[in-house]
């Protein structure tokens, strides 16, 4: 999987993102996370791409920092960038937009497994 590239998603804040409607707090805004599902989900795309049939990842870790509140119906847009792929180990740095503000930023780790293998231990 090469290092360094990017991959870019764009997401509706709906009803169902909204931190007072998801019970994560008490305001109308994106709920922090929804905003992590947000990259944990283009980061899951960006890896899948390039993953031959049989083969996921899992996310493991995320360290993500919610800068600004942003309201219902608006688009934000989320960047993943993969910077470590050891190991089946992948480490992407994250970032969320609304427009040309930054709403979001860290990293996410997620870890390729084989799905049927992985199902399988539970």
């Amino acid at each position: 999987m090469p290092i360094d590239t990017t991959h870019i998603k764009k997401f509706t804040v709906e009803e169902k993102h909204i931190a007072d409607m998801l019970g994560s707090g008490k305001v109308a805004v994106l709920s922090t996370p929804s905003m992590i599902l947000m990259m944990e989900q283009t980061a899951m795309i960006h890896a899948q791409e390039y993953l031959p049939d049989g083969w996921i990842t899992v996310g493991t870790k995320v360290c993500i920092s919610h800068l600004r509140a942003s309201k219902q119906g608006v688009i934000v847009s989320v960047n993943t960038k993969l910077t470590s792929f050891e190991n089946k180990h992948l480490i992407f740095n994250v970032e969320a937009f609304e427009g040309e503000h930054k709403i979001g930023e860290g990293t996410h780790e997620r870890h390729i497994v084989n799905k049927e293998k992985f199902m399988a231990r539970l």
